[in-house]
């Protein structure tokens, strides 16, 4: 994988230079994509360069890393279908490709964009949002009053198990729901056996069971932190975007800490939490959890 991992990055700083980028912002703006880090060598991010060329390369780069890289494995060994075999990797290729459009057509009609600029705001947007990559090209809370909202929907969902990405993972989300239905069809038929598949395969319940535990975890967290961050100054909808931002690893939350500003204006109780909320993220929570259960200490 990290044979994979160098391919997609080489050819992505390639293609980046091709774009009139000097070689070492490609380099660091491709660490940043691959990585879904969103580290930037400008102040503006990637809205620095006004190339819709180069936005089109990171977003093709930022779905790629928010792709399970087992697939991209599969692919370079020529076996490209796999990617539409898999359950999740379909999921996420849908689900990008609906909202992305209904965006477009939005900001085509309401905002007076040309159709080329608002699919390619609203593919940059919501992909570097989903894959956790964070960076920015315009200012998509400006776009409509209820966009916030998705957006922070978006923050919860995240992209592929297997990626580079944070988040809850697509996955997950998918378990949760096939168990979910599964139980509905089991009171209608209380003696048949209906389990969960994924890619034609069963998944123990002991597995649904630790997904349900991650996810009920991850959204406790994710309320516990709002509260306490709204506590420490900030508006709810900031304090829920901040929070949201951090467990998902992304970057630009929401409102005072939005794609248009930063997180200076959160106070410094409120930085020390988002801290801690960024470090459960990444490690995915139960990792650093476990260090303050007693028995984990015990020989």
């Amino acid at each position: 994988f990290c044979g994979i991992y160098v391919i997609l990055t080489f050819a992505e700083v390639i293609l980046l230079m091709l774009g009139e980028m000097n070689f070492f912002d490609a380099i660091c703006h491709s660490f940043g994509t691959l990585a879904s880090g969103g580290f930037s060598t400008k102040n503006a991010s990637i809205a620095y360069y006004q190339s819709a060329y180069i936005e089109y390369v990171v977003v093709i780069f930022m779905f790629l890393a928010g792709t399970n890289f087992t697939l991209h494995y599969f692919a370079l060994k020529g076996r490209p279908l796999n990617y539409f075999k898999d359950s999740e990797f379909r999921f996420y290729a849908i689900f990008v490709l609906l909202i992305v459009t209904s965006t477009a057509l939005y900001l085509n009609v309401h905002n007076s964009q040309t159709i080329e600029s608002a699919f390619r705001d609203s593919a940059f947007s919501i992909i570097s949002i989903l894959s956790s990559t964070g960076f920015v090209t315009v200012n998509y809370e400006s776009w409509a009053k209820f966009f916030p909202e998705i957006f922070l929907i978006l923050l919860l969902i995240g992209a592929c198990a297997g990626s580079t990405s944070g988040g809850v993972k697509i996955i997950r989300y998918q378990l949760l729901i096939k168990n979910s239905l599964s139980e509905l069809k089991k009171l209608i038929h209380p003696k048949a056996v209906i389990p969960v598949r994924h890619n034609g395969k069963a998944v123990s319940n002991e597995i649904i069971s630790k997904i349900a535990s991650f996810v009920m975890l991850y959204m406790l967290i994710f309320i516990v932190a709002s509260v306490l961050l709204a506590i420490a100054g900030l508006d709810l909808s900031s304090s829920m975007g901040a929070v949201g931002a951090c467990l998902a690893n992304i970057g630009p939350g929401l409102g005072t800490t939005g794609p248009a500003t930063n997180y200076s204006e959160v106070p410094v109780l409120g930085k020390w939490i988002l801290s801690i909320v960024m470090l459960l993220g990444r490690l995915e929570l139960f990792t650093v959890l476990i260090l303050f259960s007693p028995s984990f200490w015990k020989k």
